[in-house]
């Protein structure tokens, strides 16, 4: 196989991102009380210049299920990435930023946003933050959100296993 048609050689660093992902994470923000959650994340590659993203959420033991979101996460050029995410509350984000990777087993996205848009019944939040780091075959991430009178403010941490 050429090295265009690796994950590497399409993705960049992007490519450390492949896979499916699963374990858990903690969540608080100001106006709720501090929750426990499983979440599976896959970003699917077919060949293309992005991985198709989904996350899954439920409640402890998958006793009920929380939260889905889906996108794409996809190189730019110049060392950029662009994710897209669209939530069933109504809401879609576009971020933009620099990915990065020391090599095959880690890289580093923490984009900026560039774009949040709500439908008229969505839920009144002004802004997110995201940051993804695969160290190895663990995935991390930390979320941001501005909802509506609160400032931009820690939400949600998380951390993922490569699974299979």
């Amino acid at each position: 196989m050429s090295e265009e048609k690796t994950p590497h050689g399409v993705l960049g660093p992007l490519a450390g991102f492949a896979g499916r992902w699963a374990g858990g994470g903690e969540g608080h923000y100001p106006t709720i009380d501090d929750f426990a959650y499983e979440e599976e994340i896959d970003f699917s590659w077919d060949g293309r210049p992005f991985l198709t993203y989904l996350s899954r959420t439920w409640a402890p033991g998958r006793a009920r299920p929380m939260h889905t979101e889906t996108g794409f996460l996809r190189a730019v050029g110049g060392g950029e990435a662009e994710l897209l995410v669209t939530q069933p509350t109504g809401f879609t984000e576009i971020h933009r930023g620099p990915a990065e990777s020391g090599g095959p087993g880690d890289a580093v996205f923490a984009p900026e946003q560039l774009h949040i848009a709500g439908s008229p019944d969505a839920k009144p939040v002004h802004g997110v933050r995201r940051r993804f780091t695969v160290d190895g075959d663990t995935l991390t991430y930390e979320l941001w959100m501005a909802h509506a009178d609160t400032p931009m403010t820690h939400h949600l941490s998380a951390a993922l296993h490569r699974r299979g």
